[in-house]
Order: C-alpha cells, then structure tokens, then sequence
C-alpha cells in the first residue's frame, strides 16, 4: 500500500502525464475537457466502483448500476455540462447469476433512459473478485464556460445544494449499524446529481465540484486548487431531520466529513445572492450559503468548521481518504 495519500499519489505519479492539455486541469478537477463541435466542449469524467468499497456486495444489483451512472453523471453536473454518452467497463465475478446480471442491466437502462444517455462502448471481463466497474461519462458545456475548482477568489460565498450527511447515515442503515430509515438509505444507494443546478451555475458561481468524499475534504480540494482557505459555520450547513435527530456523540463531524452526498458544492460572489436565492426556488432546491473563502495567509487547516462563537472546531479527518 503507497505511504501517499490519494492526491499526492496522482500529483507525483499521474499529474506529470497530462502536461501539454490545459483541458486535464492537471488531473485535479471532476471533469477534463477537450474541444468539441458547434462551439462546445465535452466534458469527461470516469469513476470507478468496487464492492465492499462504494457498495455493500449484497446491494440489489439494479440499484448498483444506477449509482454507477449517477456518481459519473454528478461530476458533470459539477462541470455544467448536459450528459450525452456513457462508456462502461465490467470486472463481473464468474460467480455471476444470470438474474444478478439481468437486474443490473434494467437499472443501466433505466437511468439510461432517464438522464437520455446513450451506452457507446466499453468492456466486460471476467474476475476473481470483488465485482469492480468504471463508467466514463461525456457531457456538453459551452466552449471555455465549464465549472472548476479552481476558480473560487477571495470573498466568495461558499454554497452547497441539499442537505448533508444523509448518505453517510444512510450506510449506517445499510450495515445494521442504525434503525432503518428508507429515506437515508436511499441517499447512500441512489445519489440524486444536480444535472439542472450544474447547468443554470454557469456564469453565476465562480468554481464547483460535487460531495463525494465529505463536505470538509471536498471544500478542501477548491481551497488547494484555488490557492485560498475556507471558513464553514456549523450552524449553517444544511442537515435534514433524520440526520439532526442522530447530532450526538460526534453526529455533526460524521455528517461533515462522511461521503457520497452527490450535492454541489460551489462558490460565488455575494452580489449574486439574490440570483441563487432565486434560483433555488425556480429549481425547488435548497442552496444554503454556509460559509466564505479568504486569502490564504498562515491558517492551517485549509477548511476550518466553527462553532456559533468563531471558535474552529476539531476533526479527527476531513473526509474519506482511500490511501
């Protein structure tokens, strides 16, 4: 196992091989892109899943699939691009049932089908395991007009979509480690990502990316892409009442730093208030405004969460960490 965090593994090893494309976002961004026809770019984004790592092993496959097309489709949200195609790559256990694999291609199709994709291409192969899959999305932004990370400035607003910590909660229902609740476990299995937020941010917010390793971490990655440093309140980061009911005994810093939210996280000058204001309601979505991105100065850490008196509050972890 590398002694090197996720990050500083593809900064050191990976980030060198994209010189030459100033559409690789020196591999720091949720999308790449290139040029495409008509006066637009397609954005690019591939994720992989691995079960017992991004899903339980027993989850119905329908809903695995989903969630394959969904946490792709997610950062071209982040991007502001529409989604068109999908390429897929399977590593399918031998031990496959042909029911397991029926189910999981009517879940392909359904979101297919939903977000108007088409299945282009990709590649199916046998493993000794775990069940490991990759889906590479393209979707189309307006030629230069893309969403980055790395374009927040001083001043800005920090905003986010939704609510927090529904899906790391939504494990625990998953692993029998909380009272079932459905709606949390939904948010785990079955992201939601703003396809229409994504879009309608172009020309409002400054920089963008979508939650998926926590709240912290993420905000953490357009502070480093970006140059500067964020301020969180706690008291402003938006939770639903499943969530604010489980608050104790560290339920706040699991609802911070936990992954698999999906929501858009981004930031924007506060003369564009007003217009997000509105643009939630015109979308029936809740965009909370939670915080603010500064120079960056001496303070460490980058992403400091304070508490109803300015005071930063301690976190074991930012966010999830693979390496």
């Amino acid at each position: 196992m590398p002694s090197i965090d996720e990050f500083g593994l593809i900064a050191r090893l990976f980030a060198p091989l994209a010189r030459g494309h100033a559409g690789a976002q020196g591999l720091q961004d949720d999308c790449a892109t290139i040029d495409g026809p008509g006066g637009m770019d397609w954005a690019i984004s591939t994720d992989a899943l691995v079960a017992g790592v991004h899903f339980l092993p027993d989850d119905p496959p329908d809903l695995i699939a989903r969630k394959l097309v969904r946490v792709n489709l997610s950062d071209l949200a982040s991007s502001g691009a529409r989604p068109r195609f999908l390429l897929l790559s399977c590593c399918f256990p031998r031990a496959m049932t042909a029911d397991w694999l029926e189910g999981f291609a009517a879940g392909l199709a359904a979101d297919c089908r939903g977000f108007g994709l088409a299945l282009i291409g990709g590649d199916t192969v046998a493993t000794p395991g775990p069940l490991t899959l990759a889906a590479t999305a393209l979707g189309e932004v307006p030629s230069g007009q893309a969403l980055l990370r790395g374009h927040a400035r001083p001043g800005d607003d920090v905003w986010v979509s939704g609510t927090i910590g529904d899906a790391a909660f939504g494990l625990e229902v998953a692993l029998g480690q909380a009272p079932d609740q459905s709606d949390l476990l939904e948010r785990y299995r079955l992201p939601r990502p703003r396809l229409e937020l994504g879009v309608a941010l172009r020309g409002l917010a400054h920089a963008c990316m979508d939650v998926s390793d926590g709240l912290v971490a993420d905000l953490g990655q357009i502070a480093a892409a970006s140059h500067l440093h964020a301020e969180i309140r706690a008291a402003e980061v938006p939770l639903s009442a499943a969530v604010r009911a489980r608050l104790g005994g560290g339920g706040l810093e699991r609802a911070v730093t936990g992954g698999d939210d999906y929501e858009l996280l981004f930031t924007a000058p506060p003369e564009r208030r007003e217009a997000l204001a509105a643009l939630g309601r015109r979308l029936d979505l809740r965009l909370t405004r939670i915080g603010r991105m500064m120079p960056a100065g001496d303070l460490r850490p980058p992403v400091r969460l304070l508490d109803g008196q300015g005071t930063a509050l301690a976190l074991r972890r930012p966010g999830y960490r693979h390496f």
